[in-house]
């Protein structure tokens, strides 16, 4: 008999915490009830989210921006991708940043470098040393900063890179 009553306590113990489970189990939320309501992640967390998205998207972008300014040469006196024209009055000098390009369109000016080659002529394949003539309608190719051009007269130039007048 004392076994019954010891089974039968067990098992009501058993019932009971069941039953206190299922009761905890069902007010963690419901439908009407939830948890987490969906007035709070349409009104609070997403817009909250895409906030945060949007700072880290603008930071990205702009910082794309400037690498790609970087790559195209942009900077002081002259952009990247199309030529510029440039006048230059007898005595200025145009010192050209690498990968710059020149073209002589009208005037006379002669190269100034501190090494040879100073340009390089791309029209004709050749070289052109300090102190050398520029042929006109002749492509140029600065390859190390701080070559350039030195204006013997006016000069009308065309340029695409990034350079300095002095």
């Amino acid at each position: 008999m004392k076994k019954i009553w010891i089974t039968r306590l067990a098992v009501g113990a058993a019932m009971a915490c069941a039953l206190t489970l299922a009761v905890l189990a069902a007010s963690q939320g419901s439908q009407s009830d939830p948890l987490v309501s969906l007035s709070y992640l349409t009104d609070k967390f997403t817009p909250s989210i895409l906030s945060q998205v949007d700072t880290k998207l603008d930071a990205r972008e702009a910082a794309l921006e400037d690498k790609l300014e970087q790559a195209a040469g942009t900077g002081s006196g002259g952009s990247g991708g199309t030529y510029e024209i440039v006048n230059l009055t007898k005595g200025q000098k145009l010192v050209a940043g690498s990968s710059c390009e020149i073209l002589l369109r009208s005037g006379t000016a002669v190269c100034v470098s501190d090494s040879s080659p100073g340009l390089v002529d791309m029209t004709s394949g050749g070289t052109l040393a300090n102190g050398g003539a520029l042929t006109a309608n002749h492509l140029y190719l600065a390859t190390i900063e701080g070559r350039g051009v030195s204006a013997s007269t006016a000069v009308t130039l065309m340029v695409r890179g990034n350079y300095t007048i002095q």
